[in-house]
């Protein structure tokens, strides 16, 4: 991780002090700020060395615009009126004093010396913080004093947690840093602020009463030339949690799909409204939803809240209040079954979706005691339905054959935008159009990839093609002492090369001069991150031939093996003077875990000596990761890119320690959250000034981008080997590991075509228009895709990633895999993990009693398949397993079956 600075103004310089108050209440440690009254410090009591909130920079935060805990925005009008009046308690900071009196046990500030536009207006608006039960709590209470009747159009608590990486170095980062996720889900919503290091307490937020439901999240607007910057790649920004929007949604919101129905509260002459939240604190992340369910009902759904439409999921709900209806928006898109109650507290339904609806799907439930809580679902095609439909548009939508282009890009799997429905082939961030980067090597990785599961004739046709006559030569130089060498892009700003192109003048060709890369700068060969995807796309091809023999025309199986071998030795090998090729072999790197596959290939193809080479050179990054405090560096200042690659040969090389470290930090930033675009969302916020389309280029946090699918693989593995895969804290990780495993199907449409990510901001809420980085999504998409099948202590057997049936006496579970790629199995009874490299897994059976496994494997294209398998979590609970199917066949890279087949597991 990089130190970021940003030049602090030398009106701040003097390091101003301000006075504060100081709150003493069970569960923290409260100071606040007397010129405004809001919150500046807030330590939990059982780590009071940790500081939730920023207060070591606050004094260069402390100007007008500029938001905190503690403050109140809001639109009004009154009745009658058409024209919306604006309330922003941070809009007069330090020039309006705010009064306040204090007791023993509240701080009570009336906030209109603070909005002195509401002079005119008949409203009062006071503000408290208490203790309420050993927590912390805030209150806003807005009095109509007036005649008229007043509505309340918006009403929004600005939330502020020391989420600022400026300045600061990795180590102090992850020390002192924090993340907030929002839970958008009304009178059962919440906010969660977990560390940087995914350990120690976290803080929950939620309702203080009935009036302050979670409507929406917005994102606030402040200035952006300051000290610490703001909306940066160091600092994503504040937002603030709205009770009502329905003034923004008839304004600045008027464009966009809210995530629920907007609202407003009318208060009649005399009349007053009380919202607040509730500030609690949970010992760590796997105990964030026990601290939610004190106060408000909580969901729990398997798989997740992404929806197949082959798939039954599960939802369930534990409240104090019996259910009173649960309505589904739209209509008929979902239906809602009951299933039971389990541990005399939750609700169990079956959800499944119908096979004519696609996308955003809204739970309403409604309880007894009139709280309403909205689950967020997204409905898919079914797995393979939408891997088929990607890989179809990838190789027409996207196949770009104009030989005459001067770039020489033809023909190739090229970045697209929906919106226009056309190539990108202009972009003044070259690389995008240039075939090159994630942003523009995303496309032909996705569709390199798919054929590594799901091959496909005239697709694997397509790409050899693109290989031979654009990868090998062109992208990737294929002669000289560079030979393996990728290059950073093909397209180019430099219009004395290309006299007779037309370069499009609706970009700014001049305004990032380190963006729009003349030829020398896009032919630069030191990004390794570049050679990930060239590796990945000759893997794909070589998988696609070991599993079809026939399938590869141009060049063999192991011509491809070859090639990913040589592009991963050149990206992390030394000159013969011993400087590195490139510049950041020595950080983990997007989507790396496909060169631990192509590791154990190069040994059962028989390569011993490329394989021990390619081994040695990861033992030497691993080590240096090993020795590092905080191991996860990347181009970016902070990212949750380099954790998949450190922990991947951190196991490999079993240094639990630093593998340990990488999945904490993974929990720190990957939640599990009752809504398809938070659930399993890997924190990312900057991408879309870098593969985005440029309309929508710009710092917001980013909904299942690239962070989801590839953080996935880590929980998922870290989740095999625990040693009770079937306790709640291991049940956390597979949580938040499949929900990053099905974000990757949400950026498929209807069509097949793959987006970068979603733009959460509730002006917009929609796909980005560019494929871009897409690809490396898929790509954990693609390795991580397994069903998992797990008696839940509270829950019962149920499946993640496939439908399951039952006994009716309980002891025979049967399982249909519903994931991507239908060939890994893990039964978590027994921590036995099953994978075939061809074939499809039609469904898998347990006997509860003797622990008997039986699967039941079919072959449509191929006669023959390898099966691998292991107990995976060391010291699992249950028998040891061995095969009892006769006639398996020892190959050097697993067992050769025969097609169709039923293979038996039984205890040793």
């Amino acid at each position: 991780m990089k130190l970021l600075t940003v030049a602090v103004l030398s009106l701040y310089l003097d390091h101003a002090v301000f006075a504060q108050s100081e709150l003493s209440i069970s569960s923290f440690e409260v100071k606040f700020t007397e010129d405004s009254g809001v919150l500046r410090s807030l330590r939990p009591s059982t780590g009071p060395s940790f500081d939730f909130s920023p207060s070591d920079v606050f004094q260069y935060r402390n100007e007008a615009g500029q938001y905190h805990t503690g403050d109140l925005t809001f639109h009004y009008r009154t009745t009658g009126s058409s024209q919306w009046q604006y309330g922003d308690t941070a809009a007069c900071r330090k020039k309006c004093p705010i009064a306040s009196h204090s007791s023993a046990d509240a701080i009570t500030s009336n906030l209109n010396e603070g909005l002195p536009h509401l002079e005119s207006s008949s409203l009062n608006v006071t503000r408290s913080w208490s203790g309420q039960a050993g927590d912390l709590a805030l209150s806003f209470t807005i009095e109509n004093n007036g005649d008229e009747a007043i509505e309340l159009g918006s009403l929004g608590m600005p939330i502020e947690f020391n989420n600022i990486f400026t300045n600061r170095s990795a180590t102090e980062a992850t020390e002192k840093c924090v993340f907030v996720d929002p839970y958008i889900g009304l009178d059962a919503g919440f906010l969660q602020v977990t560390r940087l290091t995914g350990t120690g307490p976290s803080l929950v937020i939620t309702p203080l009463n009935d009036a302050s439901k979670f409507e929406a999240w917005q994102f606030l607007e402040e200035p952006e030339d300051v000290p610490l910057g703001y909306r940066i790649q160091t600092y994503e920004g504040n937002y603030a949690y709205q009770v009502h929007t329905s003034a923004l949604a008839e304004t600045q919101w008027r464009d966009a799909e809210p995530w629920n129905p907007p609202t407003s509260a009318v208060l009649e002459a005399g009349e007053s409204l009380t919202v607040g939240l509730r500030f609690s604190v949970a010992s760590g992340v796997q105990q964030i939803e026990d601290k939610v369910a004190e106060h408000v009902p909580v969901a729990v759904g398997t798989p997740g809240y992404v929806v197949p439409q082959d798939l039954t999921a599960k939802l369930f709900l534990k409240s104090r209040s019996d259910i009173s209806s649960i309505n589904v928006y739209p209509k008929h898109a979902l239906s809602v079954a009951g299933c039971g109650t389990y541990d005399n507290s939750w609700k169990g339904f079956d959800v499944t979706a119908s096979l004519k609806a696609f996308g955003r799907v809204r739970l309403d439930i409604v309880y007894e005691d009139g709280t309403h809580q909205a689950v967020h679902y997204w409905i898919a095609h079914s797995s393979p339905k939408a891997v088929s439909e990607l890989g179809s548009f990838l190789t027409h939508e996207q196949w770009y054959t104009n030989t005459s282009d001067p770039f020489g890009r033809a023909p190739s799997v090229i970045t697209y935008n929906r919106t226009a429905d056309d190539y990108v082939l202009q972009d003044n961030r070259t690389w995008i159009a240039g075939l090159s980067d994630e942003g523009g090597a995303g496309s032909f990785l996705a569709a390199g990839m798919k054929q590594a599961i799901a091959p496909n004739a005239p697709e694997v046709a397509k790409l050899e093609q693109m290989v031979e006559q654009v990868v090998w030569g062109r992208l990737q130089i294929s002669s000289g002492n560079e030979t393996y060498a990728v290059r950073k892009s093909l397209f180019y700003y430099q219009p004395e090369l290309v006299p007779n192109y037309e370069y499009d003048p609706y970009f700014n060709w001049t305004i990032n001069p380190g963006e729009s890369w003349d030829k020398e700068a896009a032919y630069l060969i030191d990004r390794t991150y570049d050679y990930v995807h060239v590796s990945a796309l000759y893997w794909g091809l070589y998988r696609a031939g070991r599993t079809n023999p026939d399938i590869l025309s141009r060049h063999s199986k192991e011509w491809y093996l070859s090639q990913a071998y040589n592009t991963v030795r050149y990206s992390v090998s030394n000159t013969s003077d011993g400087t590195p090729r490139t510049g950041y072999w020595d950080v983990g790197l997007m989507g790396e875990t496909v060169w631990g596959l192509l590791l154990a290939d190069l040994y059962a193809e028989n390569y011993p000596e490329e394989a021990a080479h390619m081994e040695h050179l990861m033992q030497a990054r691993q080590a240096l990761w090993a020795g590092q405090a905080d191991p996860f560096g990347s181009e970016m200042a902070w990212d949750s890119t380099g954790e998949e690659g450190v922990y991947y040969w951190s196991r490999y090389f079993n240094d639990s320690a630093t593998a340990d470290k990488s999945v904490n930090a993974i929990r720190g930033y990957m939640p599990t959250i009752p809504h398809w675009g938070w659930n399993g969302n890997a924190r990312r916020y900057w991408d879309f000034l870098y593969a985005g389309s440029i309309d929508l280029a710009r710092i917001e946090r980013q909904i299942h981008h690239y962070g989801s699918g590839l953080n996935a693989l880590p929980m998922l593995d870290n989740y095999r080997r625990h040693a009770d895969p079937q306790s709640l804290d291991a049940i956390y990780d597979l949580r938040i590991g499949y929900g990053g495993n099905q974000g990757p199907l949400t950026n498929i449409d209807e069509d097949g075509f793959g987006s970068m990510a979603f733009h959460s901001y509730p002006d917009t809420l929609i796909w980005d228009a560019y494929s871009g980085d897409y690809g490396p999504n898929f790509l954990g998409h693609v390795l991580g895709a397994a069903t998992y099948l797990v008696d839940h202590p509270t829950f019962g057997w149920v499946s993640f990633g496939g439908n399951v049936k039952v006994s009716e006496d309980g002891l025979m579970v049967r399982c249909e895999p519903r994931d991507a790629v239908r060939r890994r199995i893990f039964v978590a009874a027994i921590s036995l993990w099953v994978e075939i490299d061809a074939g499809t897994i039609e469904y898998f059976t347990l006997d509860a009693k003797t622990q008997q496994v039986k699967i039941s494997v079919s072959g449509e294209s191929t006669q023959r398949t390898v099966m691998v398998w292991e107990q995976t979590g060391g010291d699992a609970k249950g028998p040891k397993m061995k095969p009892a199917t006769k006639d398996l066949k020892q190959r050097t890279n697993g067992y050769e079956l025969t097609l169709p087949t039923t293979v038996s597991f039984t205890a040793e």
